[in-house]
């Protein structure tokens, strides 16, 4: 068992996400030690790709201003080195960056990864039926692969997915791209249904901004939570509106701390 699927040991747990370098590499170790603070378990941190098509425009920003700011991947590595964090780091970029980084591809990617204490890896434009060769890799240094779900994943391809994810699966809440929404998609508990014979973590994101939301997604049958567009809006409107940066770190703690009561509240009702 990974590090990742140990984290779901004691129950349903929370997944957040920001970009890494926004607005810079010191606020970011800040952002990431008030998050674990708040109750995460796990921290999805973003490497800044200039194409990201899974995201929306909240974190397609946040990408922007860490690019514009001088994010790159050996930065990235160096700032995950830095980090006294004490729960897993899953990584989320794009192929390209896996692949162009350094002398050997892919593994020079990974090797790192593993050197600076990355556990695991989220790579949305990497279809299952191309993802062999880092596959085989992550396998042999012992990172995770995880894969998206989206909802109109045929049942065939989420065999050949189930097949071969590891620490968990991330379940995508509804078409489209990341962002903040009013309601669950109905299809989030579709999903999670068509995954329930599979024995591995299942965890919910796009569209979670508040304990409602948490809530609903643990009653449906999710093991996790993932939030991205509503923390990293936070550090947007932080450096917009000149809240000092404490403020914010302040503001993303109790955000997290939200999401995890609604995650305690889910698990209430399925007890009841």
């Amino acid at each position: 068992m990974s590090i990742i699927t140990d984290a779901f040991g004691e129950g349903p747990i929370l997944i957040p996400y920001i970009t890494a370098g926004d607005p810079n590499e010191e606020a970011t170790i800040e952002y990431v030690a008030a998050l674990v603070r708040g109750g995460a378990k796990i921290i999805e941190l973003g490497l800044p790709f200039s194409e990201p098509i899974a995201d929306g425009p909240v974190i397609q920003e946040a990408i922007n201003r860490s690019l514009e700011a001088g994010m790159t991947p050996r930065k990235f590595f160096g700032l995950v080195s830095e980090m006294d964090h004490g729960v897993p780091i899953v990584v989320m970029t794009y192929y390209n960056i896996v692949y162009q980084y350094g002398e050997i591809p892919v593994e020079s990617f990974v090797s790192e990864s593993v050197r600076c204490g990355i556990n695991g890896m989220i790579i949305p434009d990497l279809p299952i039926e191309e993802a062999e060769v880092l596959l085989e890799i992550c396998k042999e240094n012992g990172i995770d692969l995880i894969f998206i779900i989206a909802p109109t994943t045929r049942e065939q391809r989420i065999e050949k997915i189930m097949e071969k994810v590891s620490g968990f699966v991330y379940v995508q809440a509804r078409l489209g791209t990341t962002g903040i929404h009013k309601d669950v998609s109905r299809t989030t508990h579709e999903s999670l249904e068509r995954l329930r014979e599979y024995d591995i973590p299942k965890s919910v994101g796009f569209g979670v901004s508040n304990s409602d939301h948490a809530a609903e997604i643990i009653k449906s049958g999710a093991d996790g939570v993932i939030a991205g567009s509503v923390f990293v809006d936070i550090i947007d409107k932080g450096r917009e509106e000149g809240i000092i940066e404490q403020d914010t770190v302040r503001l993303l703690e109790e955000k997290a701390r939200e999401l995890v009561r609604g995650i305690g509240e889910g698990i209430e009702n399925n007890k009841s």
